[in-house]
Order: C-alpha cells, then sequence, then structure tokens
C-alpha cells in the first residue's frame, strides 16, 4: 500500500456492507433535502449518517476508479450512475443538478465533470438553493493534503479563498508523433506552428493520405490550437468577457488550420468517431494534444493502439519569435455535494481518486496532485513505451509550466459549442473557418451577456 494510501482519512465508523451493493444506478440519487442542521464544514450541512451510501455520477472512462475504491474501501457502501461527464460543454451537469434543486431533493454526492468551469456555478447559491459543491477546505478535507497540488491546479475550483473540488489531471499540450514514420520519411519534428504548416504542406505533396491532426472535435481545434496559439477570443477581466477575433495571433492560427484542412493535412473526422481509425489508424503523423491523449488516443486499442517504441513527446508548439506558451484540455474535477449525508465517505473518495494506490495507474493523463504527478511521469518515462524516454518527463513538465494564462478557461460559458455548432458544420459543407468568424465571435458574446458578463 502506498504512502498517498495512508494519508487517506480513516472512516470513524463502521459501516454496513448490506446497506448497499455497489451498482449501477440510472436514476437514483444519494443525497435527499433537508434543513442544514451541521455547521462544522463551513456551511448548512444535513445531518450526516456515516453508514449511507454515496452515489458517484462518473462518465464511462472514469469507472474504473470508482470501482478500484469500492474494492479497496468495501466499508463504503457506493451507487455509481454513468452520464457524459459534461463532456463537450453540454451542460448536463448544470442542468441535471438544477433539477434536483428544484425538487429539493435527489442529488448525488459525488460529481466527475470534464470541464473546468463548473466552479462558476456549482460554488454559488442558485435560485436560492445552497451552492451544490462543498467548500472542502473547511472540514471535508484536510488542509494540509490540499496542499500537496501542484501549484495553480486548483485555481479554477478556488471562489472566494475556498476550494470547491478536487483535480484529477492537468492537460498541457504537446506535440505528440509518430517517430516509425517521421524516420521513415525523413521529417524533422517540428519546434514552432509555421514548421508545423510548412510539414503540412510537404506531408500532403509527398504522401497524400496522412494527417497531422484534427479539428473534427472542439477540444482540438479551439483548446489545443487556438489556446495554445494564445489567440485571444475567449478572454475575461473580472466581470468584462472580450473576444479578439482581430488579434494576429488568432488570425494566424484560422489561416494555418483552414490551409492545413484544404491540403488534407487537418482531417474533420472527431477522433473518438469510428471513422478516425478506420480512415487513419496509420497516417497520423503528429498530432497536437493534451497529456491524456497517452491512454485515451495513442495507446487506446480502439483509435491508434500504437505499439511500443513508436511514438513519442515532443515540445509545445509555439509562434517563431515566440516564447513557449500552449494551451490546456480540460483535466477533469470531481466536486463533492453540500446537501451528501456522508460527507466523510466523500472525502475519502476525492483523495482516493486522485492520490490513492490506483491513481498512477488509473489516470490516463499527467495527474495534478503532486506526488502522483512524480510517480506518474516516472512510470512513464521507465516504461520502454515512448520513443523519447530520456526526455519525456521535460516535455510534459514543459508543457505543464507553459500554459497561456489568457484564456478564460473559468467562465460560466463553455468555448466548445460555438465551433461544434457553427464551424464545423461549415466546414463539412465546403466553407472555411475564416468564412463565419462573426458568428462564431457572436455566439461568444451572445453567451457571455446571457451570463451576466460585460462585453468589451
Amino acid at each position: 500500500m502506498s504512502a498517498q494510501h495512508h494519508r487517506l482519512p480513516r472512516i470513524r465508523r463502521a459501516m454496513s456492507l448490506t446497506a448497499a451493493a455497489a451498482t449501477v444506478v440510472l436514476l437514483a440519487a444519494g443525497c435527499s433535502g433537508g434543513t442544514g442542521t451541521d455547521d462544522s464544514y463551513g456551511f448548512p450541512a444535513v445531518e450526516q449518517v456515516p453508514d449511507s451510501p454515496i452515489t458517484i455520477w462518473v462518465d464511462a472512462d472514469r469507472t474504473a476508479i470508482v470501482e478500484a475504491f469500492q474494492e479497496d474501501h468495501p466499508e463504503i457502501p457506493v451507487n455509481i450512475e454513468t452520464y457524459d461527464g459534461n463532456s463537450g460543454g453540454s451542460d448536463s451537469f448544470h442542468t441535471k443538478i438544477s433539477l434536483f434543486d428544484q425538487a429539493g431533493e435527489g442529488w448525488p454526492d459525488v460529481v466527475w465533470s470534464t470541464q473546468v468551469n463548473d466552479a462558476s456555478w456549482a460554488a454559488r447559491e442558485q435560485n436560492g438553493v445552497q451552492a451544490f459543491a462543498a467548500a472542502l477546505d473547511q472540514g471535508v478535507i484536510d488542509q494540509e493534503w490540499l496542499d500537496g497540488y501542484t501549484a495553480n491546479a486548483l485555481d479554477p475550483v478556488t471562489v472566494d479563498g475556498h476550494v470547491y473540488g478536487v483535480r484529477d489531471n492537468l492537460a498541457p499540450v504537446v506535440f505528440w508523433y509518430n517517430k516509425a514514420l517521421f524516420d521513415e520519411f525523413g521529417y524533422e519534428i517540428p519546434e514552432t506552428w509555421e514548421d508545423y504548416q510548412a510539414l503540412g504542406d510537404k506531408l500532403a505533396a509527398e504522401h497524400p493520405g496522412y494527417i497531422l491532426g484534427s479539428i473534427g472535435d472542439p477540444f482540438t481545434a479551439v483548446l489545443t490550437n487556438m489556446w495554445s496559439a494564445q489567440a485571444p477570443i475567449y478572454t475575461v477581466d473580472g466581470d468584462t468577457f472580450s473576444a479578439d477575433f482581430s488579434d494576429d495571433h488568432t488570425t494566424r492560427m484560422i489561416d494555418l488550420m483552414d490551409h492545413m484542412f484544404a491540403n488534407g493535412t487537418l482531417a474533420i473526422e472527431g477522433l473518438f468517431t469510428a471513422d478516425f481509425p478506420a480512415a487513419y489508424k496509420d497516417k497520423v503523423l503528429g498530432i497536437p494534444g493534451p497529456t491524456w491523449f497517452t491512454g485515451a488516443i495513442i495507446q487506446n486499442p480502439d483509435i491508434l493502439d500504437a505499439p511500443a517504441g513508436t511514438w513519442g513527446a515532443g515540445y509545445p508548439l509555439h509562434w517563431e519569435g515566440e516564447d513557449i506558451a500552449t494551451g490546456n484540455v480540460g483535466g477533469g474535477f470531481w466536486y463533492g455535494s453540500s446537501h451528501s449525508k456522508n460527507l466523510e465517505a466523500v472525502g475519502a473518495f476525492l483523495q482516493y481518486a486522485v492520490s490513492g494506490p490506483r491513481s498512477v495507474e488509473l489516470i490516463t493523463g499527467l495527474p495534478a496532485y503532486e506526488s502522483t504527478a512524480s510517480e506518474w511521469l516516472d512510470v512513464q518515462a521507465s516504461s520502454g513505451y515512448w520513443a523519447n524516454s530520456d526526455t519525456f518527463k521535460d516535455v510534459v513538465s514543459t508543457g505543464a509550466s507553459n500554459i497561456w494564462q489568457g484564456w478564460g478557461a473559468t467562465l460560466a460559458f463553455s468555448s466548445e459549442p460555438a465551433w461544434a455548432e457553427i464551424v464545423a458544420p461549415a466546414l463539412a459543407s465546403g466553407g472555411t473557418i475564416a468564412s463565419v468568424v462573426d458568428e462564431w465571435q457572436t455566439k461568444y458574446e451572445n453567451d457571455a451577456q446571457v451570463n451576466g458578463y460585460t462585453v468589451k
């Protein structure tokens, strides 16, 4: 058992093993309404029932860590409910919680979300109902454990000085490359965006059908490319929002994506669709993407399924003559419910999920918890899987320490739906990104106004 496991809080009272078997539930949720009777957590908590089961909402990819928790902590009865994980800015997390707020009951005890901005609403009172997310640093989790996070990792869930969630992983963007193909074609790994575009021209001319990425998903086009390009299209200063589509960083990246889409080196198929591996499984020369591409894309048997030694991680692409800056694609957060009847079990699970004995194995990207991250990087570098094992740790660490801070990551609305609703259909019908820039900007500005921001 790892030292991280020993840090988990002991459950002070025996939990009933027969209270609830570990089951997948479709509609039931674990928290019930009621007047707060316990203020020891810094918010009105319902009367605590230590042997009550906790209901955990996860997407399909995170069920493994919940099942591991069940195995290691059979004294805590757990119900698992799967949902879309709030992916793609679907807002399903917020929508579902709002319905429970109206009903006054039914809240889950723990929720996983792929989005970075949920604390903007989850940490606030909504329509007269107390904030869904529990302030974790006032008794649910020890401050000493929270202090073990990588610097600034908890900034997106820190509201008015209190921490409302725990971060699963950091998701800095680097350049993933197929070393076997680079060697075969005799190409140099790009270091700048200009190198990347020039390589696209060379690849299109010499090896048509091979690609350098996809813009079929909002997270690749917007969070990977636009954020990494330092495009100030989604920025916030206090309560003021701005979307600058005329900035040079913005126009250069739009031109780059339009150019590479036109020459066929950027695909339109989404990475998680069946069409992508069917067309490109062995034809991806390289792709900018977050660290969770390790398990989710490159090693995934349903997508690239790359053999050991064939792929490596390159330093983040940046504009020639400018400092390295990169994007951040999610990272994911776990939230505990302020309505839970078993906050001690909630705290135990949250710590287990990001720093427990199975976290290095089951977190697919660079973990956000510092000791887990260090161990994960060591495992990756010594695994023999990566073609650049000697530099892998430095590449990923460089990405993690150079995320561009100009992106409004914690805004109350997602940057992703605009791409899916406006840009992707234009590309699919033969248009260009540049042709729908006005509509894209208007969508952001309208969303900002609806969410109470002043648009600059």
